[in-house]
């Protein structure tokens, strides 16, 4: 395993990190995994060197988090790991149960500590972009929770370049309690955060957390019709929103060069396409996220995968700048009503 700084914090990360989305009641999300194989998938993910873990409370309303504690509790010490976890979006019906209100964001971190069965988060985030509440009110809690010893370090995901470098300056500025993170969607398909927020990251010496550097499985070749395990073919199925997002002829097309070069390689596509997220020197951590051992396979790979720089021009050459994809909490908010 690799490893990197997070930002400037001080901590290292392993170049991998395992994403709990995938662990929790199939209520949820029919093909979430149970309890068990959040134990087999995390005690895997410790024997290769990964020492970063992501959840979020949103996950399967907090089973993810109680899963990720109870397999840190049984297979490590908890000062050996970086748990990261985020709140922010609604965890009940509730209309104060969710957004990143200081009501909600206390009563978050109370309840995820009794989840993760630990004093401290290493890492807190910002989900998703609240836009009923003040980044300033947000950043204050922050800070808060940073004095208090309940969280090390805090962070952002989901957040407009502008709304970020709010954050930023003024965590860093008013309360002294500066984002030392941000997690962003990042893959082949979807580069959009180059011409703003990763500068910004890099600027002002942010780590970079990704999620979706296969684009929701379209570069593992997911989407595209081709023989699928039963777990794939499951989160395929179910999967509305990758069908919004991806599958434009732009993305054929540069899934079509990462599948040339793989073939080249004699490597799976899903590998290529992690390597080229890896290969960008400001990327702190990919997140992996797995529903079968192959996956953690193939992530564990990509680290060692060093792209020649002529594929790597190969792979962007495709891309042209587009409208962004994500969605804020408003939307989720919207559509809840």
């Amino acid at each position: 395993m690799k490893y990197s700084n997070l930002g400037d914090s001080g901590i290292k990360v392993s170049k991998l990190c395992l994403g709990m989305m995938s662990f929790g009641e199939r209520e949820w999300q029919k093909w979430t995994l149970p309890s068990e194989a959040s134990m087999h998938f995390v005690k895997r993910s410790l024997e290769a060197g990964i020492n970063v873990f992501d959840t979020a409370d949103f996950y399967s309303y907090g089973r993810s988090e109680e899963f990720l504690g109870n397999a840190i509790r049984s297979l490590t010490d908890r000062k050996k790991v970086v748990i990261s976890t985020k709140a922010g979006l609604p965890m009940s019906p509730d209309q104060n149960d969710r957004g990143l209100s200081r009501k909600h964001l206390l009563d978050s971190v109370h309840e995820s500590l009794k989840r993760l069965q630990t004093d401290y988060i290493d890492v807190f985030m910002i989900h998703e972009e609240d836009p009923f509440t003040p980044i300033e009110e947000t950043m204050g809690v922050m800070a808060e929770l940073v004095r208090s010893g309940k969280v090390l370090y805090v962070g952002f995901s989901n957040l407009p370049a502008w709304k970020a470098a709010h954050a930023v300056y003024f965590g860093k500025y008013a309360c002294n309690a500066k984002p030392r993170v941000a997690q962003i969607q990042y893959n082949l398909c979807y580069r959009e955060d180059e011409r703003d927020l990763i500068p910004l990251c890099r600027h002002e010496n942010l780590g970079i957390m990704v999620y979706s550097p296969l684009a929701r499985g379209w570069l593992a070749g997911n989407r595209t019709g081709g023989a699928l395990s039963e777990r794939d073919a499951l989160r395929a199925e179910t999967d509305a929103k990758a069908h919004s997002l991806y599958g434009t002829s732009q993305d054929r097309a540069i899934l079509n060069v990462a599948s040339d070069i793989a073939a080249r390689l004699n490597v799976p596509v899903a590998r290529v396409a992690m390597s080229w997220v890896l290969s960008n020197p400001a990327i702190s951590t990919l997140i992996c996220g797995v529903l079968e051992d192959s996956h953690l396979d193939e992530a564990i790979a990509a680290v060692d995968l060093e792209l020649p720089l002529e594929d790597l021009k190969k792979l962007e050459s495709c891309y042209t700048a587009q409208a962004t994809k994500s969605t804020g909490l408003a939307a989720v908010l919207g559509s809840a009503k």
